[in-house]
């Protein structure tokens, strides 16, 4: 049997694609290049690998063994030759996550690289689950969650598996520097102190769903929990919008706090409030992690945010 690296990775697309077409697109191969290499892996195989209907391929039982098996042998390739390379090594860098944690750690993730210079990162985003099923289809290097996501899935929990504390996201009430809370406070200062009978008359910005594990949540998608009675004017699930409307001064909103720094904003701190953080964590699989992810790591857990 003469199995071939450049075969299986055709498979692995294949397999992920809904048609042979779309395949042959992320792979930069024409649809008769991608036919001739499955069929030429079912020949060594000794077994189809697919149920073909019209240009669909399914794959059956002998496909989605080989699968899982595949998966494994391009990342420990790629690992091998990405250690054998070194800082010389075309690295393409592959983290799941929810957009919000992506936003956090997207300098980071970018200065951890620097040591190579042909490497590449590409950040996709993706709730907290699709993230980690992203990790263990082999779609991605490693996947940024909270504790909690990981919590949920119990002892669903591969033993290769590992995870690296980047530090807690807290949750602030923010003000726009025009925000009617915001007179009188001079620009130097970062925060306000309020009552909440002095916040809930003013219209808030909040999502619908959870910027994290997209669960539809209404009124506290946000994480807000401050008692009942708020306004919430404008919706919108884009972090980006939501920022728009309290840098113009028409709505708090409840963000996280490094947003809340990155945009100059004023911390509306609200007297007897409980506070809302989430832990975050990078996920990775350390039987297939090549040593830049292993730098990844270790330098996300010194510089968190």
């Amino acid at each position: 049997m003469n199995m071939s690296l450049a075969d299986l990775r055709v498979f692995c697309s294949a397999a992920r694609q809904p048609t042979l077409g779309a395949a042959a697109l992320e792979l930069n191969l024409t649809p008769s290049a991608v036919s001739k290499a499955l069929r030429r892996l079912e020949g060594n195989m000794g077994a189809p690998l697919f149920d073909r209907s019209g240009k669909q391929l399914l794959l059956n039982d002998s496909g989605r063994l080989l699968l899982e098996r595949a998966r494994t042998l391009l990342a420990l390739a790629e690992q091998a030759r990405l250690d054998v390379m070194g800082e010389r090594g075309a690295i393409d860098g592959r983290i799941a996550g929810p957009a919000l944690l992506l936003w956090r750690h997207a300098d980071t993730l970018a200065a951890a690289l620097d040591a190579y210079p042909q490497a590449s990162v590409r950040l996709q985003p993706a709730f907290e689950d699709a993230a980690l099923a992203a990790l263990a289809r082999g779609d991605c290097h490693a996947a940024l969650v909270t504790q909690d996501a990981i919590a949920q899935r119990g002892a669903d929990w591969p033993a290769t598996w590992h995870s690296t504390a980047l530090g807690s996201m807290r949750m602030l009430l923010a003000a726009g520097r025009g925000h009617v809370l915001a007179r009188g406070v001079p620009a130097a200062c970062a925060s306000v102190r309020c009552g909440m009978r002095d916040v809930l008359p003013h219209a808030f910005a909040s999502p619908t769903h959870s910027l994290l594990c997209g669960e539809e949540r209404g009124r506290h998608a946000d994480g807000w929990r401050g008692v009942a009675g708020r306004t919430i004017r404008y919706w919108s699930d884009d972090v980006q919008l939501l920022l728009g409307y309290v840098q113009s001064g028409r709505a708090l909103a409840y963000l996280p706090d490094f947003a809340v720094r990155a945009h100059d904003l004023l911390q509306v701190e609200l007297a007897g409030s409980v506070d809302c953080s989430e832990q975050i964590l990078l996920v990775w699989d350390g039987a297939l992690a090549g040593k830049w992810l292993h730098a990844l790591a270790r330098q996300l857990s010194i510089h968190p945010n």
